[in-house]
């Protein structure tokens, strides 16, 4: 591996703009826009310059790919994403592979300002650095199938997805793609996606990504278990048993307390705090 700037003379951006100029190297950095940039189909991301101050904000002329949210198109555009299997397979009705799939939601993304995100992020090394991305196609992605998940995953396999994918996140950003936890993650994956087919209809309107609708025939939506009209499958009397037992817990918990004269530290009208005449020793529990 060649890494100029770790083993050569070369201490900063303006170093190796110098050095570029000298050899005749083409580069598109300047000494006025020298950001520090990596791009590719799904990103790109600028760092350095005056993002290295996290009060500043960015110049137009810094963007790339993306439309400003300002000048982006005064009407909103629609956007209907395919997916089958947890994968996106079409755009607006037409099937398109990856390559076509992604840099069609580029175009149609980018146009209506959509795919700017400033963070300030940890590195692997423990230092913190602020980026700016271009991801067009990529928010539009994550939208849809994050809105076709909510409408056929179950509320607790919501809940461990959310759990696993900041993990993963870290996995790979870390270089632990060959490991037994990767694995095990990827397992979970290809058991949630397995219903993921459907589509989802965004409106795009100056940087903002609005859902417009969704469907699928794997839904656990049902509005006959949800209308407020009426039903014939959801007996409203049910809620008082469930009510009662969900409770269970915490209603024991409350005659325990009265029973042992256990005053809460908190919750009380008066906010009275426990004190040792109130709180329970070992002996008595």
């Amino acid at each position: 591996v060649i890494a100029p700037w770790r083993i050569w003379d070369i201490h900063s951006r303006e170093d190796a703009i110098a050095y570029a100029k000298q050899k005749n190297v083409p580069i598109v950095a300047t000494v006025e826009k020298i950001y520090s940039r990596d791009a590719n189909l799904f990103h790109l991301s600028h760092e350095g310059g005056g993002l290295e101050d996290p009060n500043w904000e960015p110049v137009e002329d810094m963007f790339v790919l993306t439309t400003s949210p300002e000048a982006a198109p005064d009407k909103p555009e629609y956007v209907t994403i395919g997916f089958e299997a947890g994968t996106p397979i079409s755009v607006n009705g037409a099937k398109l592979g990856p390559f076509d799939l992604l840099t069609e939601l580029n175009t149609l993304g980018a146009r209506n300002g959509v795919g700017r995100i400033d963070l300030v992020e940890d590195r692997l090394v423990g230092m913190k650095s602020r980026g700016v991305y271009e991801t067009p196609g990529g928010t539009l992605m994550y939208a849809a199938h994050s809105e076709l998940e909510q409408l056929i995953l179950d509320r607790r396999t919501l809940a461990a997805k959310d759990l696993i994918a900041p993990r993963y996140a870290d996995l790979v950003y870390e270089g632990r793609w060959w490991t037994t936890e990767r694995e095990a993650y990827d397992a979970f994956v290809n058991i949630t996606q397995e219903r993921i087919t459907g589509t989802v209809t965004l409106k795009l309107y100056k940087g903002n990504v609005i859902v417009a609708g969704r469907q699928s025939a794997h839904a656990i939506y049902d509005e006959r278990f949800v209308t407020f009209g009426e039903d014939n499958v959801y007996q409203q009397a049910d809620a008082g048993g469930f009510i009662r037992l969900y409770g269970l817990p915490y209603r024991v918990r409350a005659l325990k307390d009265a029973e042992m004269g256990y005053v809460p530290r908190w919750g009380t009208a008066d906010h009275a705090e426990a004190s040792p005449t109130n709180t329970p020793t070992t002996a008595d529990a």
